[in-house]
């Protein structure tokens, strides 16, 4: 009884206890033990974002994407990378729901609680006194809820707490022996439930224990992406055999898997490992087209055999200050996947994490992207106020190789510039890019190609054998949100080539391209796109790149493609389209190429 005397007269929490009681039972509040799964998974996924996704949103005044769709919580890198930058999409009005439990200090930061209310007085005490209310993130308090009885436990296990606290601290204020008597009732009367409590969360830390003990690392995330291709010409020649081409459909697929590390929270290093056996429909003066127009986003490497598991990027990625991200790579598609080109383009573009959109590789990008074939590399965004962006970049597709007119500064190269101007709400966007590119003789790239943009007419990705190139690319792309659900994209780009000793050439191509966010379904997207693929405009008289000295393109070829991209889940989407190419190889007396390319994608 001694005992007892001393706790009664240290004790000045008891009568406030039965205010928590009153709170608890007409204003209740969750502990963090309790919130349900979807506030408990909304909390994680915000307290352990990919590191990439750190890295990205420290330049997000540099970057400034727009969200696609909505990604799944555990894929949308979404690096994806100053691409996401990737990534990528819409401005959305649509606000997240904010369930996040967390303690208040003052009664004024909950914005539901009026001086009026009949507990204002309990609750302030309980909040400014005693610190044992926890309010939601968004600033409420969300006092008209129900309560269930494992909540109600939830509450009292915090008071008695707070109480036994209080007692250890030897507070001298005195309170009613009957308040005493009431908070021993209540514990007595809920003991089942607290004991149930205590033994969820002895078993939550086991389970985590566990996890801690097991898991793969506590810096790496894994991103995987299968896709499976069904695909058909449904009419169209071989532009070199000028025979039909075989109407066979085909079923293929490919795999990635992406390694995203971070070391410091504001760096990011991805590794990027895959294969595949989906096949091109051509390439230059080869395959079952003859031409690497209409060429699919989806292709596997030219360079390595099908079904092959290779290592297909490594980038390094850290911010040095907060609006400069600079990116090393020993092996990267430089354009997309640092994010030279998805910001003007989002709902076309790929990533490496979010694959393409767009059916074709044209509808990605320009010409001014496609020169350099996947290799080594830096590039740095530097971002000069809120609406300006500077992109540089140098990449030497075969700077691995150390043979003659090979490696990093001796062989091909691309040196790229690129300015973006981002309006002040983000809606519309407009990009200035020169590159600077040059190809010895004889070399290839992972593409199959020595020089060229390995898309549109075989002259445009032609040189003479023997003979050095040049090139001097100028582009300039525009995005415009014009409301939620509908975005327009444009392209124009020149390239000036210079074959060295022999003569000169003129390239150009343009797009312009329809996106519809949501369109019949909320996460779905349609795509239409219209432009000319580049081609050969003018050729030196002594240049012959396979028509004849001095012969360019002598027709005008046109890409029309649409798509529907329809989602299942937040991890499956399913993409029909369609690819119709006129006058192909800039030939129009080539018939027109159709053909069907449905895509289903699978993220883990």
């Amino acid at each position: 009884m001694s005992k007892f005397r001393w706790n009664y007269r240290s004790i000045v929490f008891l009568l406030s206890v039965l205010d928590i009681l009153a709170i608890l039972v007409f204003y209740p509040a969750k502990s963090q033990a309790e919130l349900p799964k979807s506030d408990v998974s909304t909390t994680e996924v915000e307290e352990n974002k990919a590191p990439e996704s750190v890295v990205n949103q420290t330049v997000d005044t540099l970057i400034a994407p727009v969200t696609l769709k909505k990604a799944p919580n555990d894929l949308r890198d979404r690096v994806t990378p100053v691409s996401q930058l990737l990534q990528v999409a819409p401005p959305t009005n649509k606000k997240a729901p904010n369930n996040g439990a967390g303690q208040v200090t003052s009664v004024s930061q909950l914005s539901d609680i009026k001086p009026t209310d009949w507990a204002f007085q309990a609750l302030q005490s309980l909040v400014e006194r005693y610190g044992v209310i926890a309010g939601y993130t968004d600033g409420t308090f969300k006092g008209d809820r129900s309560l269930t009885r494992y909540e109600f436990a939830a509450g009292l296990n915090a008071a008695l707490d707070r109480l036994n606290e209080l007692i250890a601290t030897s507070t001298t204020d005195l309170v009613k022996r009957e308040d005493l008597d009431t908070i021993k009732k209540l514990q007595e009367q809920f003991s089942p439930e607290l004991a149930q409590l205590r033994g969820r969360v002895d078993s939550l830390e086991a389970r985590s224990a566990k996890l801690e003990a097991t898991q793969f690392t506590t810096t790496t995330k894994l991103i995987g992406r299968s896709q499976i291709v069904f695909g058909e010409v449904l009419a169209g020649n071989n532009v070199v055999t000028k025979r039909p081409a075989p109407h066979n459909a085909t079923l293929q697929g490919s795999t990635s898997l992406r390694l995203n590390t971070s070391f410091n929270g504001k760096d990011s290093l991805g590794i990027t490992i895959g294969g595949g056996n989906i096949e091109s429909l051509g390439q230059t003066r080869a395959g079952l087209l003859g031409t690497y127009e209409g060429r699919t986003a989806d292709n596997s490497s030219i360079t390595f055999a099908r079904n092959t598991l290779i290592l297909s990027g490594v980038r390094y990625r850290f911010l040095p200050f907060p609006n400069t991200q600079v990116n090393i790579y020993p092996l990267s598609d430089g354009a997309s996947e640092i994010g030279l080109s998805g910001p003007i383009n989002p709902y076309f573009e790929s990533s490496s994490a979010t694959g393409a959109n767009g059916i074709s590789r044209f509808s990605r990008r320009s010409l001014v992207y496609n020169y350099g074939d996947s290799g080594p590399g830096i590039a740095v965004l530097q971002g000069l106020g809120k609406q300006l962006q500077l992109g540089l970049a140098y990449s030497a597709p075969n700077g691995g190789n150390p043979t003659t007119n090979n490696g990093l500064f001796t062989g091909r190269y691309l040196a790229l510039a690129q300015l973006i101007y981002y309006s002040s709400n983000r809606n519309f966007r407009v990009a200035a890019t020169y590159v600077n590119t040059y190809s010895p003789p004889n070399t290839l790239g992972f593409s199959g190609t020595n020089f060229g943009p390995a898309v549109g007419s075989n002259l445009v990705n032609s040189t003479v054998p023997g003979a050095s190139t040049v090139g001097n690319l100028y582009g300039l792309q525009a995005f415009y949100q014009v409301n939620p659900k509908f975005a327009v994209n444009a392209w124009v780009s020149y390239a000036a080539h210079r074959y060295l000793g022999r003569g000169d050439g003129e390239a150009m191509d343009w797009a312009v391209g329809l996106a519809f966010p949501d369109l019949f379904s909320e996460g779905a997207l349609g795509g239409v796109l219209v432009g000319m693929e580049p081609k050969m405009i003018s050729l030196s008289k002594g240049v012959d790149l396979g028509a004849g000295a001095g012969q360019a393109d002598k027709d005008t070829s046109l890409h029309v493609e649409a798509f529907y991209q329809y989602r299942i889940g937040d991890n499956i989407e399913v993409t029909p389209g369609l690819i119709w190419i006129t006058a192909p190889n800039s030939d129009a007396s080539n018939p027109d190429s159709l053909f069907a390319w449905v895509r289903t994608v699978f993220r883990f």
